[in-house]
C-alpha cells in the first residue's frame, strides 16, 4: 500500500465546544480573495442541467445553460450582499469522458466569477468535481486503462481552465460495498471501507496532489463517501436496510475520506460528505455540508444538524428549471444566502455561534440514529477512536464501535427510540465488530470466496 504523506494521530479539535460552524483551525485561502473557515459561513451553490441529452449536437445549448446559471446565481448573490460564495461544477459523465468539454464549462464559470469579483469585489472560488468514471468495466480498473486516463486528463484540464478547488466523489471499493450493503453483509462492508477504499483513496489523492502542485492556484480539495454512506442513507430512507446500519456505515466511511488529507488535501470537504465533521475534528480543515437546503436533490434525516459545524453551506445540486420566482439555481442561492446570514449573525453575538450550533444539533440529534452520530459530542468520540487506531482497517472497526456505543448510550438514556428490529440489528453489528480478525490480510483472505471476482486486486495494490 502506498505510504501516506501524513498520519493523523491526534485531533486538531479535541473539545465539542470548539467544533463550530464557520471556524476551522486551518482556514483556507483560495480563489479570488476568499478565506474559508476564518469565521464566516459562505454559500456553496451547486447546479446542473435540466433533463437533456449531452452530445455534440446539444453542446451549444449545454454551455448556454451553464452561462445562464452562473449569471443568475451571481446576480442574486450580489443583490443579497453575500460576504463570499463558492460555485461547484459537478461534471456530468460525458463532460469527464470528453475532458475538453468539462474544461470549457470550467472556463465559462471562472470568467463569470472573475468579472463579478472585479466589479463587486465579491470573494469567490470555483470547485470542479469530475465524475469518477473508472467503473466502466467489470471488475473496474482503478489505476490503469482508458477511463482513468480520461479522468486524469479531466482533472488536469479543469485545473488549467481555472478551477480553484479540485474534488471528486471516488468509487474505489464501491464494487464490493454495494453488494455487501444490499445483503446486509457487515464483514463485506468493513472489507470495502477498511481495506479497498483507503487503498484507492491513498493512490488517487496522491495523483490529485501532483496535479494541483503542477497548477499553482488550484488546491487539492477533498473527497466524499457519497457512494458508500449516502447510498446507505437513501436505502434506509426507503426502508431497504436498517437505519442503525446506515449510521454505523456513516461513521466508518470517515476513514476512507481521511486518506485524501493524509495525501495532502486541504479541503474544503465535499458538501455530500456528511462525514465532514469527523474530518474537521481530525484535520482542522474547513468542510462543506448540506442538509435541509439539499432537499432539491435528496431527502435526509439530517436537515439542521448537518449545518452545525459547516464552513460552506450547500444545496447539493439543483437543475436549471423554471420556478415561480425564477430559475431554481438562483432561488437556491437565495435560500443558502439566508441560511448563512442567520448563522453569521448568530456568530457575531457573544456565545451566539455555540447556541445556534446547539439548537441545530438538538433539533435533529435523537430523531434518527443517523443524526445521533453527527452531533459534536458524537463527532469527537468517533474522531478520537479513529486517530487512536493504527491502520485504516483498525480505524474502520474503531469508528464502528464508537458509533454503536453512541447509539447504545442513546437507548440506555431513553433519548433515542428505535424499533425492536433496529435494536436487533444494532446488537448484531455490535457482536460482529468483536469477531473480526486481527489483520486486514486475514479479512481479505476470508472475503476472497465471496467478493474476489468483483474487484481487480492490482487496482488496490494487492
Amino acid at each position: 500500500m502506498q505510504q501516506s504523506v501524513r498520519q493523523f494521530s491526534k485531533l486538531a479539535i479535541s473539545s465539542p465546544d470548539q467544533l463550530l460552524y464557520g471556524v476551522s483551525p486551518y482556514p483556507l485561502a483560495c480563489g479570488l480573495g476568499l478565506t474559508i473557515g476564518g469565521g464566516t459561513v459562505f454559500p456553496e451553490v451547486n447546479f446542473t442541467l435540466p433533463a437533456m441529452n449531452i452530445e455534440l449536437g446539444t453542446w451549444t445549448e449545454v454551455v448556454a445553460h451553464y452561462d445562464e446559471m452562473a449569471a443568475n446565481i451571481l446576480r442574486r448573490a450580489v443583490s443579497l450582499g453575500v460576504p463570499g460564495i463558492v460555485l461547484e461544477f459537478e461534471l456530468l459523465p460525458p463532460m469527464t469522458e470528453r475532458p475538453e468539454w468539462g474544461a470549457e464549462i470550467t472556463a465559462v464559470l471562472k470568467r463569470h466569477l472573475a468579472a463579478c469579483h472585479e466589479k463587486y469585489h465579491l470573494p469567490c472560488a470555483l470547485r470542479a468535481t469530475p465524475t469518477d468514471i473508472r467503473d466502466q468495466q467489470k471488475p473496474p480498473l482503478m489505476r490503469t486503462g482508458e477511463p482513468w486516463m480520461r479522468l486524469k486528463s479531466s482533472l488536469e484540464q479543469c485545473a488549467a481552465a481555472g478551477a480553484d478547488i479540485l474534488s471528486i466523489e471516488s468509487i474505489g471499493g464501491k464494487e464490493v460495498h454495494d453488494q455487501a450493503l444490499m445483503y446486509g453483509d457487515f464483514p463485506g462492508i468493513v472489507f470495502a471501507l477498511g481495506v479497498l477504499a483507503p487503498r484507492d483513496m491513498s493512490w488517487l489523492w496522491g495523483q490529485i496532489r501532483e496535479i494541483c502542485d503542477a497548477h499553482p492556484g488550484t488546491v487539492s480539495g477533498a473527497d466524499s463517501a457519497c457512494g458508500f454512506a449516502n447510498t446507505a442513507m437513501q436505502l434506509a430512507h426507503q426502508k431497504m436496510l436498517p437505519e442503525v446500519l446506515a449510521a454505523v456505515v456513516r461513521a466508518m466511511s470517515a476513514v476512507r475520506s481521511l486518506a485524501a488529507f493524509e495525501q495532502g488535501a486541504v479541503g474544503p470537504s465535499k458538501d455530500c460528505a456528511y462525514e465532514g465533521p469527523v474530518i474537521k475534528a481530525i484535520t482542522g480543515r474547513p468542510i462543506s455540508m448540506e442538509g435541509k437546503s439539499a432537499s432539491c436533490a435528496h431527502f435526509s434525516p439530517l436537515g439542521n444538524i448537518a449545518a452545525a459545524m459547516c464552513d460552506l453551506w450547500s444545496n447539493e445540486s439543483v437543475q436549471n428549471v423554471r420556478l415561480l420566482s425564477g430559475n431554481a439555481p438562483e432561488a437556491y442561492t437565495e435560500l443558502l444566502a439566508y441560511d448563512c446570514r442567520l448563522m453569521n449573525t448568530a456568530a457575531a453575538a457573544t456565545g451566539g455561534a455555540l447556541q445556534m450550533r446547539n439548537w441545530m444539533t438538538a433539533s435533529d440529534e435523537w430523531l434518527s440514529p443517523q443524526a445521533a452520530v453527527l452531533s459534536p459530542q458524537a463527532t469527537i468520540r468517533i474522531a478520537s477512536a479513529i486517530v487512536a487506531a493504527d491502520t485504516p482497517y483498525h480505524r474502520v472497526i474503531a469508528a464502528g464501535r464508537a458509533a454503536v456505543e453512541i447509539l447504545k448510550d442513546g437507548l440506555a438514556q431513553q433519548k433515542l427510540t428505535i424499533s425492536c428490529k433496529e435494536q436487533q440489528w444494532l446488537t448484531r453489528i455490535d457482536e460482529a465488530l468483536d469477531g473480526f480478525p486481527a489483520s486486514e490480510e486475514e479479512l481479505t483472505a476470508e472475503m476472497e470466496p465471496q467478493y474476489g471476482s468483483l474487484y481487480d486486486k492490482a487496482s488496490y495494490g494487492l
